[in-house]
């Protein structure tokens, strides 16, 4: 995509460049849209100033919305949809898919606070993203005060994928803990471990297998330590074996 950045007022104001920019790329505008629609319901869910009640609607607002930004942006990577076994394997490849899914797993779900999160902070990096694009076309020096938000935002980039990550993760066995307390469907944890497959084999965002790897790294040192229990060290390098045998093959 390119980018039609204008540092000074355009004649029609010194919103015309910011407006020509978003009509000259209406499908980035539709996601940034979205996106923002995206934080203000997951925000509504976490924060449910609203009440309780509102607060669940909103969560499957939030996911509804990430699911439309998630199918607009795969539409942008793959614009020629074919129905055959190729393109899908070339579709699961992208993120978008994977959050498409992640959004298909969770709306009819109760709701989780930790399910929102990826979609909540995702959704505000994209939008940061853009919301900046959009600055730089309206003028170089316009709202420094949003600016200033946009940058420490993005400074911090690197730890949000990180937590984002961490997430995906342990809302695993968070599926199989909603099984057993009734307030999860049998297929869940199976799609969901379908869905950390493809995070973990993801071309464009390596966090989740960084994560997995930090982890068995941190757990391997502690159950070293003398102090630990003979049972507990046995226990955690099975359960590391087991999930070793489950994460995928990375090329």
């Amino acid at each position: 995509m390119a980018d039609s950045t204008q540092n000074g007022p355009m004649p029609g104001g010194a919103g015309g460049g910011a407006v020509q920019f978003l009509m000259a790329n209406k499908l980035d505008t539709a996601m940034w849209i979205s996106r923002l629609f995206t934080v203000y319901c997951s925000a509504l869910f976490v924060l449910p100033l609203l009440g309780l009640h509102e607060a669940a609607s909103f969560y499957q607002r939030a996911l509804l919305a990430n699911a439309l930004t998630s199918a607009l942006r795969l539409h942008q990577r793959l614009p020629h949809f074919q129905l055959s076994r190729a393109f899908l394997a070339q579709a699961l490849l992208e993120d978008s898919c994977h959050y498409l899914l992640y959004s298909l797993i969770f709306v009819n779900s109760y709701p989780v606070t930790m399910s929102i999160f990826p979609v909540l902070l995702f959704s505000l990096l994209h939008a940061a993203t853009y919301t900046k694009k959009v600055l730089d076309a309206r003028s170089s020096n316009s709202l420094p005060f949003l600016r200033n938000l946009l940058e420490k935002l993005n400074a911090n980039q690197q730890n949000i994928l990180k937590f984002i990550a961490c997430n995906e993760i342990f809302l695993m066995p968070a599926t199989i803990f909603m099984l057993f307390s009734g307030q999860g469907s049998l297929l869940q944890p199976f799609i969901y471990y379908r869905f950390l497959t493809l995070r973990y084999s993801s071309r464009r965002n390596p966090y989740c297998r960084t994560l997995f790897t930090e982890l068995r790294i941190v757990v391997e040192h502690l159950i070293t330590k003398p102090s630990c229990p003979v049972f507990v060290r046995r226990l955690c390098l099975s359960g590391i074996s087991f999930i070793s045998r489950l994460a995928p093959t990375v090329a």
